[in-house]
C-alpha cells in the first residue's frame, strides 16, 4: 500500500489547516495530480528533495514568471530569467545568487532585511523569494489601493447620508477585492500546473515518506 503524506507533513510541521487538511490522507501521486496550489507543491518538494536545486529553481522561476507584469524593476525580471536559466543549466550558481542579491538591494529598507534573512536561511529560495515577493506585494498593494480609494469616499458618503453613492462605492470596493481574490486563486492553479510539468512524480524522493 502506498504511504499517505500525513506523518511526513506532521514531521515537517505543515500548517494545520488548508494544506495539511488537503494532503494528509493522500499519497504523493494523488497529491500531485489534484493539488490546486503551486506553493503547496513547492513546499513539499523542497522538503522531500533538498538537493534538487536546479529542478526546484526551474519550477520556481516559471512560477514567478506568471506575475512578471507586476514587477516594476528590471532586477526582478532578471532574477526570474536567471532562475530559469539556472534550472536549465544555462547559468551558474554564482549568477543565480548575484541576481537574487541585486533584487534584495533594489528592494531596500525592511524588505531587504527580511529577504536577506530568508535567503540565508533557505538557500534554495533566494532567486524565487527575491523575485516573487515584490510582485506579490505589488498585487496586494494594487488591490489595497483600489479598496482604500473606494472605501474612504464611502465613509464620507455615509457622513452625508448619500446612500446611493455609498452603495455604488462599496460595490466597487467589493468588486476590486473579489477580482484580486479570483486572480490569486487562478494564479495558484496556474502555478500548480507549472509545478506538475517541471516537478513530475518520477523525480521525487519517495523514500522519505
Amino acid at each position: 500500500m502506498e504511504k499517505k503524506l500525513k506523518e511526513f507533513l506532521k514531521k515537517h510541521k505543515a500548517c494545520k489547516h488548508d494544506g495539511f487538511d488537503f494532503a494528509k490522507d493522500l499519497t504523493l501521486e494523488q497529491f500531485l495530480s489534484t493539488c490546486h496550489r503551486g506553493d503547496w507543491i513547492l513546499w513539499l518538494f523542497v522538503r522531500m528533495n533538498p538537493n534538487s536545486l536546479r529542478e526546484l529553481t526551474l519550477a520556481k522561476g516559471h512560477c514567478a514568471n506568471t506575475v512578471r507584469e507586476l514587477m516594476k524593476d528590471e532586477r526582478n525580471t532578471k532574477a526570474v530569467d536567471v532562475a530559469i536559466a539556472f534550472g536549465e543549466e544555462k547559468a551558474t550558481r554564482e549568477e543565480l545568487d548575484a541576481a537574487a542579491a541585486a533584487v534584495v538591494v533594489a528592494a531596500g529598507g525592511a524588505y531587504a532585511v527580511v529577504a536577506a534573512g530568508a535567503a540565508s536561511a533557505y538557500t534554495v529560495d533566494t532567486a524565487y523569494t527575491a523575485a516573487v515577493y515584490p510582485a506579490d506585494y505589488a498585487a496586494a498593494a494594487a488591490a489595497d489601493t483600489a479598496y482604500t480609494a473606494a472605501v474612504y469616499p464611502a465613509d464620507t458618503a455615509v457622513a452625508y447620508t448619500d446612500t446611493a453613492y455609498t452603495a455604488a462605492v462599496y460595490t466597487a470596493a467589493y468588486a476590486a477585492v473579489a477580482a484580486y481574490a479570483a486572480a490569486k486563486k487562478q494564479n495558484q492553479k496556474q502555478t500548480a500546473d507549472i509545478c506538475r510539468k517541471y516537478l513530475p512524480l518520477e523525480i521525487w524522493d519517495q523514500n522519505l515518506i
